[in-house]
C-alpha cells in the first residue's frame, strides 16, 4: 500500500539519526535512514520514494569541508544547503591519472528521452527558495579524504567543491528519475582530510543541519 508524504527525509546512518530527533515533531514528514556511501543510498532512495510519494526529500547528514579558512567557506559546526552535486570516482584510472566520466566523453545517463546525468547534477529548485542562499558544491567521493593530498586531488577536478560526502549524488540521480525536488542539507562535522576525530564536531554539526531543515520544512508550504 503507498504511503503519501509531504517531506521524505533521508539520513545516512543511525549514528547521525540519533542526533536529530526534532522531525517527529513536523507533520506529513516522514524520515528514513538511506545508508551509508552512493550505491546503497540511491537503491534506498528509489525504494522510500516509491513507497511514500513524497512531494520533495531532503537529504541531511554530516560532510567534511573543502574550504573553513576561504571567503564563503564552511566552518566544522556549521551547516549548509547545496546548490548542485558533484560526483568523484566514476571515470578511469586513479590518482594523478584519474579521469571523470565527463572527460572521458561520456554520460552516466544519457537515455535520448530524458535528461542527461553527467558528473555533476543541478539540484532542482522547483520549491524556490534556495537563492536565499549561498551557491555551493558538494562532492560526492567513494571514500573520504584521508590526508591534504587526497582533498588537492578532488580539488583540481572540481575546484568549486566546499565540502564532500558519500551519498549526495546518489540520492540527487534517484530525484531527478523520479521527478522529485531535493534539498541537501550537510552539517560540517570536520575539515576534510582531517581524520584526527577530536578536531571534530559532530554534535555541533547535526544541530546545526537540523535547526535548519525544521526551518525550511516549516516554512515552505506544501
Amino acid at each position: 500500500m503507498t504511503k503519501m508524504t509531504d517531506w521524505l527525509v533521508l539520513i545516512p546512518t543511525e549514528f547521525e539519526r540519533r542526533y536529530l530527533t526534532l522531525f517527529s515533531e513536523l507533520e506529513s514528514t516522514t524520515v528514513k535512514v538511506c545508508g551509508f556511501g552512493p550505491i546503497v543510498s540511491a537503491a534506498k532512495t528509489a525504494e522510500f520514494i516509491g513507497v511514500y510519494q513524497p512531494k520533495r526529500v531532503m537529504l541531511l547528514g554530516i560532510a567534511g569541508s573543502y574550504r573553513a579558512e576561504s571567503v564563503g567557506g564552511l566552518h566544522p559546526g556549521a551547516a549548509a544547503i547545496f546548490s548542485d552535486v558533484a560526483c568523484f570516482g566514476v571515470g578511469v584510472g586513479a590518482g594523478e591519472n584519474y579521469e571523470t566520466a565527463g572527460e572521458m566523453g561520456w554520460q552516466q545517463w544519457g537515455a535520448a528521452d530524458d535528461d542527461p546525468i553527467g558528473d555533476v547534477i543541478q539540484l532542482n529548485d522547483r520549491l524556490g527558495f534556495l537563492k536565499r542562499f549561498q551557491e555551493r558544491q558538494l562532492l560526492t567521493v567513494c571514500a573520504a579524504s584521508g590526508n591534504k593530498e587526497d582533498v588537492s586531488k578532488r580539488l583540481r577536478k572540481f575546484p568549486n567543491a566546499a565540502a564532500e560526502d558519500m551519498e549526495g549524488f546518489a540520492v540527487a540521480t534517484a530525484c531527478q528519475f523520479f521527478r522529485k525536488p531535493l534539498v541537501i542539507i550537510r552539517g560540517i562535522s570536520n575539515l576534510a582530510g582531517d581524520r584526527e576525530k577530536s578536531n571534530w564536531k559532530i554534535e555541533e554539526a547535526l544541530a546545526s543541519a537540523q535547526s535548519l531543515a525544521v526551518e525550511i520544512i516549516r516554512n515552505v508550504g506544501n
